[in-house]
């Protein structure tokens, strides 16, 4: 596969490779050289031999042929007339003596770097990345510079816009009775809620509630479609004011067709509670969770239509929503713990977007946004129904359940509504003072390739009206949404801004479509042979994995290069990575 000229220039110091047989006489030019970036697999296969005496791109561009050659030739001098050779580099420059009057000093900050000229010391003119990073300076900062003048004040503060409270009360135990009630950290469930569920949604056929504690784990279950923390609102609007929520219990919702088929898309996760689940994953269930199952029976066939999930899951909130109804009156000075978090506006520090690929499909693959209630359904708007084009939220709204998760994708990948609830790369971003989070966009990735153009471009539209210097890109998921993944991923690095991708990959999942700019990746896989491994939460993306993201993102701010990946995926390689950043 032949190279552009844009290629030909940011390979110019990879080894040069005929594509085509080629004849004496032939100028050589990026069409007639082969791309570097599957050299690994041509060399493994014995197809190419790279020797000390191969040329590079950038020497034998514009030089010609002496003789006929092969296709997949490695080209070398005694094969060329009029090679390039590399220019070598130059000594540098003494610096002049500087006038004995001195002049005043001048700081700029804002931009990301220290510049400081100070004329009374011979020679000195330093540019030091403040924190790492490197960036423009503002305009008026650098005038001043060079004018000699002091710089304007620079604004180095932490804003707090809002504040969100949540206050924990742990659950002890849970039973069935006849109220729903909450005291003592006893959680008793209403018997019969059920069935005021399904008269609300008339796709369940049927529905059943039971209690699973941590001793007994090892109970068969259908595929698990979510997990849903139970939280409310007390005071304010979601994403600020007091959320009361409970610890140490989930609910976990599990659904089949009546004609016993599982509601999943690729890969279900039903089998043994304590084999199919990966607990302990920002998603899933914690290790000493009670957990509150709900099992739904849908309508022939419509398991795989969108309604079905959708009633599914309405049909498991009717039932947290009169728990809710219980737990919001609960006084505070009876809180277990209680966690405040601020949304923070980090004056001065590179401007940073975390962008979360959602699925937007339709049928399966869809998602709620911004319900009334933490962590709900009611309210909220389908970002299906909104065309999947990006919606911005502050990082306090994803942390009150600003998203209710859908759909039903491989478990090892799928982020369970309770992931978005305590998103590690989140809190990360949020919590760093090196840069300023600016808000998590969630954007949707479409069924149809011309609405995955037109979202990605809306990603870039916005992105041009919000200054980013940096950007994650992460998605649950692979194969069609992929697609989209890069796609976002251009949309950013194309504008200049400095770029990330995290996604599940490995050996099943590996990326079919790519650009120049997908240059700094991180797995989320953690499964032994780089599969779905149907085992829920094992795949999604983890503190290690964000660690790894962030300390990569910064690099790239600070113009540190970003060592290229093996030609095959390796997991061994990804789990010494973790390790560097752990």
């Amino acid at each position: 596969m032949s190279m552009t000229k844009e290629h030909a220039e940011q390979y110019k110091d990879k080894p040069a490779v005929v594509c085509c047989r080629a004849t004496k006489g032939t100028v050589i030019t990026a069409a007639e050289l082969e791309d570097p970036g599957i050299f690994p697999d041509l060399e493994e296969s014995g197809l190419i031999t790279i020797t000390p005496e191969t040329l590079t791109v950038g020497e034998v561009i514009g030089a010609t042929l002496t003789r006929d050659v092969d296709g997949l030739t490695s080209l070398t001098a005694a094969m060329l007339d009029g090679v390039t050779k590399k220019a070598e580099a130059a000594p540098a420059p003494v610096a002049a003596a500087a006038p004995a009057a001195a002049a005043p000093v001048a700081a700029a900050c804002c931009g990301g770097v220290l510049h400081i000229k100070a004329d009374s010391v011979t020679g000195l003119d330093l540019t030091i990345p403040l924190g790492g990073f490197g960036g423009a300076v503002p305009a008026e900062f650098a005038a001043a510079a060079v004018a000699g003048e002091a710089a304007p004040a620079c604004r180095m503060d932490d804003e707090v816009v809002s504040t969100l409270e949540k206050r924990f009360f742990n659950v002890k135990e849970v039973k069935l009775g006849a109220k729903t009630a909450f005291e003592d950290g006893v959680l008793t469930l209403r018997k019969g809620a059920e069935k005021d569920a399904m008269k609300a949604y008339p796709l369940i056929k049927k529905m059943a509630v039971d209690i699973i504690t941590p001793d007994k784990r090892h109970v068969h279950t259908e595929t698990i479609m979510d997990v849903v923390p139970v939280a409310t609102k007390v005071e304010g609007d979601l994403g600020a004011g007091v959320t009361n929520t409970l610890g140490k219990v989930v609910f976990v919702l599990t659904g089949v067709d009546e004609a016993g088929t599982q509601v999943h898309e690729f890969g279900s996760s039903d089998g043994f509670m304590d084999e199919t689940i990966i607990f302990g994953r920002p998603g899933c269930p914690d290790q000493d969770d009670i957990i509150v199952r709900v099992h739904c029976v849908l309508q022939r066939l419509t398991g795989m239509e969108r309604r079905g999930p959708m009633a599914a899951h309405g049909a498991c909130d009717h039932i947290i929503q009169e728990v809710r109804d219980v737990i919001r009156g609960l006084e505070a000075s009876k809180a277990d713990d209680v966690v405040k978090t601020d949304y923070v506006r980090r004056h001065g520090r590179p401007r940073v977007l975390l962008v979360k690929e959602i699925m937007g499909q339709g049928a399966m693959h869809d998602n709620i946004i911004l319900p009334m209630e933490p962590a709900g359904v009611l309210g909220g708007r389908p970002n299906v129904d909104l065309g999947n084009v990006p919606l911005v939220l502050n990082v306090n709204e994803v942390r009150d359940g600003g998203i209710h998760a859908l759909c039903c994708i491989g478990p090892a990948s799928k982020e369970m509504t309770r992931h978005y609830f305590r998103e590690p790369m989140v809190e990360l971003l949020a919590n760093d003072p090196e840069i300023n989070l600016v808000g998590v966009a969630f954007v949707g990735s479409p069924q149809v390739n011309d609405e995955k153009t037109f979202v990605s471009r809306r990603l870039g539209a916005m992105a041009d009206t919000m200054d980013i210097a940096g950007c994650i890109v992460t998605t649950e998921g692979f194969g069609n949404n992929h697609i989209d993944f890069a796609s976002h991923i251009e949309q950013m690095g194309s504008r200049g801004i400095k770029v990330v991708g995290v996604s599940y990959c490995a050996y099943q999942g590996q990326l079919v479509v790519g650009n120049k700019y997908t240059d700094a990746m991180v797995e989320l896989n953690k499964d032994a042979g780089g599969f779905e491994s149907e085992r829920l939460g094992e795949n999604t993306l983890t503190a290690p994995e964000a660690k790894r993201a962030l300390a990569m993102l910064k690099n790239k701010l600070a113009g540190v290069a970003i060592a290229a990946p093996e030609s095959k995926w390796n997991q061994a390689v990804i789990d010494a990575n973790n390790k560097l950043v752990g």
